[in-house]
């Protein structure tokens, strides 16, 4: 899900514990992460934060997690380690010919909220930060 989240904390979250956070994440774009309890983690088709998400690569691999909290709000710490896959965002951005090839390691830092029913959310900018979008996760609906 992308665009504004209504009910972010502003002081940020401090009670939510790594075992909560643990398990299947998505968005609607086809994006899952996989948080395993041992801080390992699965990444399918995972954007770029920030300005990288301009650039239109979705990485894909394993790599590792930490639930972390700084005093302004928890943060998942996650980095890929061991990319598998490439893959780019449709429609494709404007990309220049100059344009670097995407990492083959990464680090997201996913801010952690809760939504309207108390569930857990991960989100992380993008883009331009005087814009606000906002890259939402949400816990994995069973198939």
């Amino acid at each position: 899900m992308r665009g504004p989240l209504s009910v972010l904390r502003r002081n940020g979250l401090h009670d939510a514990t790594a075992a909560e956070v643990a398990g299947g994440w998505e968005n609607v774009e086809g994006t899952r992460v996989v948080l395993r309890g041992d801080g390992t983690a699965l990444l399918e088709k995972l954007d770029g934060q920030d300005f990288d998400f301009e650039d239109g690569w979705r990485l894909s691999g394993t790599g590792t997690w930490q639930l972390t909290d700084d005093g302004g709000g928890q943060v998942v710490r996650l980095a890929l380690t061991a990319r598998t896959r490439v893959d780019r965002r449709f429609p494709a951005p404007a990309v220049a010919p100059s344009t670097p090839e995407p990492p083959s390691t990464y680090s997201w830092f996913f801010y952690v909220d809760r939504d309207q029913h108390d569930g857990l959310v991960l989100f992380f900018m993008y883009g331009d930060p005087d814009i606000g979008n906002m890259y939402v996760m949400t816990r994995e609906t069973e198939s």
